[in-house]
């Protein structure tokens, strides 16, 4: 009878050490959801985890670079985890020269600072996630959604022949759900693209402060514009595809295209623009997202001499408006509701929302201004996710 309780007595010791070596082996095996990365070969900031040029991705460690013999440390401008980065020797879109860190899948928020570089795009899961940042130390901030349980990333295009590195990295997870939230995506030129610090530049797009007037808690805005760029370029060379791959139902694509166009050197015929934008418009469309076509405003000295400002006559307007009546598709005719607005004010004023000795290009004040027309139009046909005044976060 001993024998039978000591055998009860050990069967139930070793079950309660089994349970308990499960429960205390769970937090060896998680995985943080938030990462910050300092890159370079200096001192590592605190908080951070140091990464070198020379650190090849480690399934243990769960990060590292793909080939670092296409790597190199190098100086930066900046301070703290800013002083020192990482340069990509090779790079590219589809280039495997990446920086790979291991995640479950779900949806995450990656912040990305440049080291010295004067313009750099950054790519992640071989497409464009962020256009043309500019300026040593330039900060942008994107979500992501991972499915295959890693993150690849580099630093590429901007500036031929100019270095593009990498200072700083943060991932912070917001989802087990590898959904990216409701998404407003842009496609524009020089009027409309981002110019950095994102929260501070004189001179800026109004695709750039277009998220001062968006609930947050409704929409992400991803602006994919870029300067001097036409229709054929912005649907061949990567932008397009990038939205291709995430756009879904319940987001919005504005899409603002023909100064560039117009241009001579770039030998588009108003013809040809017009059938480029229909194929952006229908494949966009057939992912089940809203196209919302945009008329580029014109510049601060279309004033008649009766002081009325118009522009309705430039930039292959009349082919985008007609292209949204034939592709059934929203159309912001910010052309027409800018020289509303712009005649109101009156020349003096309209010269003061351009950069200076720049009729063209809007400063910080005249891009928020063509947000606020760009919103209250989009709002005034029924869209949703829009707040009336600005609200700076920029």
């Amino acid at each position: 009878m001993k024998k039978l309780n000591y055998l009860k007595v050990f069967l139930l010791l070793a079950m309660i050490l089994t349970l308990l070596g499960d429960y205390t082996a769970l937090p060896v095996h998680a995985e943080p959801s938030k990462y910050k990365f300092d890159f370079g070969d200096g001192a590592v900031e605190k908080g951070y985890k140091g990464v070198s040029a020379t650190d090849k991705y480690d399934a243990k460690k769960r990060y590292g670079f793909n080939t670092p013999e296409n790597m190199l440390n190098v100086p930066a401008s900046g301070e703290g985890a800013l002083r020192d980065a990482v340069r990509f020797v090779t790079f590219g879109t589809k280039s495997d020269n990446t920086f790979n860190v291991d995640l479950p899948n779900g949806l995450y928020e990656v912040k990305v600072t440049l080291g010295d570089t004067m313009r750099a795009s950054v790519a992640a899961e071989g497409v464009f996630q962020v256009i043309n940042m500019t300026g040593n130390n330039a900060t942008a901030s994107f979500q992501i959604p991972i499915t295959d349980g890693q993150l690849n990333l580099l630093v590429t295009e901007g500036k031929p022949g100019t270095p593009y590195t990498l200072s700083a990295l943060e991932i912070d997870k917001l989802s087990r759900h590898p959904v990216m939230n409701r998404t407003i995506w842009i496609g524009g030129d020089s009027t409309v693209c981002n110019y950095y610090p994102l929260d501070r530049s004189v001179q800026a797009g109004w695709g750039q402060l277009l998220p001062n007037f968006v609930n947050e808690k409704t929409f992400e805005v991803r602006n994919m514009a870029s300067g001097g760029q036409i229709a054929r370029g912005f649907r061949n060379d990567g932008q397009l595809e990038a939205i291709l791959k995430y756009i879904k139902p319940g987001d919005y694509f504005l899409l603002e295209m023909g100064i560039n166009d117009t241009n001579p050197k770039n030998t588009t015929t108003e013809e040809e623009f017009k059938e480029i934008m229909r194929d952006m418009v229908r494949q966009v469309k057939a992912k089940g997202a809203t196209v919302v076509l945009v008329t580029p405003q014109g510049r601060a000295s279309h004033f008649t001499a009766d002081g009325i400002h118009s522009s309705v006559d430039r930039w292959y307007r009349h082919s985008t408006v007609a292209l949204a009546e034939e592709e059934n598709v929203s159309l912001v005719d910010l052309n027409v509701l800018s020289s509303a607005y712009f005649t109101s004010i009156g020349p003096e004023a309209t010269l003061a929302l351009y950069m200076q000795g720049d009729t063209l290009h809007p400063n910080r004040a005249g891009a928020t201004e063509l947000a606020r027309i760009v919103v209250e139009e989009l709002a005034r046909q029924g869209m949703d996710g829009f707040v009336p005044e600005s609200k700076p976060r920029r």
